[in-house]
């Protein structure tokens, strides 16, 4: 059939669509029921005018953890390992002079020298925690790039630590196991001086005024170490973030306490923790003062029995899971006269 006769056909039946003519096979077709085209069809799907918005969604794939507070028990006075994990108790001998002198005579036999042993103990705790993973839940969670057992050995750690540091400043409740915060040894709290501003709180002191508040917490701790701590002494000094921001604060010539005191104590450092007062829930703000040694001893030492054990992976049906643990003596405070407090600030 010649191309026009076939158009003419096509424009009768109300198609003019020139470019298009040859994709319909015959003119049979145009003349039969197939073909009956003459209204809009209703829609045998929903009514879309876009795509899924999952389809246009960007995944980084940086994974970004929960950041959690700073753990600096460990920072104050050192940490070490003492014992291992089957150690329930630890016994620190401590060893005292005593004596008299009398007045020296040819024939005298007065005068006499011993020694006083006793034997502080410890009691260790041991926590731990488990982590479980799935098959189909490590597969679906590598499906979005994430390495789903690794990251939970990572917050296993990172929850045993969390609790590990909580008893460097606080112990164990009910245990021989104390923290730097609460050893029943310590000497008594000082309490901070009244501000110009009214109160003891560092909130609206002025520079001198808390460079006088640390001054009197170093000067409790010169006076019950009767004279071995000085200003030539390494000391540490304790407090939570926010007072330690406070200490930045400069006055009217441009120092600050900070500033102040570095200039009085050379060898003086502050160690910032949220457990002396920024933590959730706690409305007293502490500043402890320790030596780092007196007479070549150590004053004090966070302990722990285990840092991390692992314990073996055991197999289920369609999964894992494994036992991790840790163990701790809390804060060892050898010489409590090395170490004052002040609360209030």
């Amino acid at each position: 059939m010649a191309y026009d006769t076939e158009f003419e056909l096509l424009k009768q039946r109300g198609f003019v669509m020139p470019e298009g003519a040859h994709i319909l096979p015959s003119n049979d077709i145009l003349a039969s029921d197939a073909m009956a085209m003459d209204a809009a069809p209703t829609l045998s799907t929903t009514a879309n005018a876009g795509i899924p918005a999952f389809m246009a969604t960007y995944v980084d794939p940086k994974l970004i953890d929960v950041v959690f507070s700073p753990m600096r028990g460990a920072e104050i006075a050192g940490e070490v390992k003492k014992g291992d994990w089957i150690t329930p108790t630890a016994i620190f001998p401590m060893i005292e002079s005593t004596g008299r002198t009398v007045s020296y005579g040819d024939w005298n036999n007065n005068g006499i020298v011993d020694l006083n042993a006793n034997f502080p103990d410890r009691q260790s705790y041991h926590y731990q925690v488990f982590a479980r993973w799935g098959e189909r839940e490590v597969e679906m969670a590598g499906a979005a790039r994430i390495q789903w057992v690794a990251k939970l050995r990572q917050s296993a750690a990172l929850k045993l630590n969390k609790f590990q540091n909580q008893t460097y400043f606080y112990g164990v409740k009910g245990l021989r196991n104390y923290g730097y915060l609460n050893d029943p040894r310590l000497p008594a709290a000082e309490v901070a001086s009244v501000k110009t501003a009214g109160g003891t709180s560092w909130d609206k002191a002025e520079p001198e005024e808390i460079l006088a508040d640390c001054i009197a917490v170093i000067t409790q701790l010169r006076a019950q170490s009767a004279g071995y701590v000085d200003t030539d002494s390494e000391i540490t000094l304790g407090m939570s973030p926010t007072r330690a921001g406070v200490m930045t604060l400069s006055n009217k010539y441009g120092l600050s306490a900070f500033d102040l005191l570095k200039k009085q104590y050379a060898n003086i450092s502050i160690v910032q923790a949220v457990e002396f007062g920024d933590a959730a829930g706690m409305t007293v703000q502490t500043m402890i003062a320790v030596a780092k040694e007196i007479e070549g001893q150590q004053v004090a030492e966070a302990a722990f029995t285990e840092k991390l054990r692992t314990h073996s992976v055991v197999t289920a049906p369609s999964g894992w899971e494994q036992k991790l643990s840790q163990g701790t003596w809390g804060a060892i405070i050898y010489l409590p006269f090395g170490v004052a407090t002040m609360t209030g600030i």
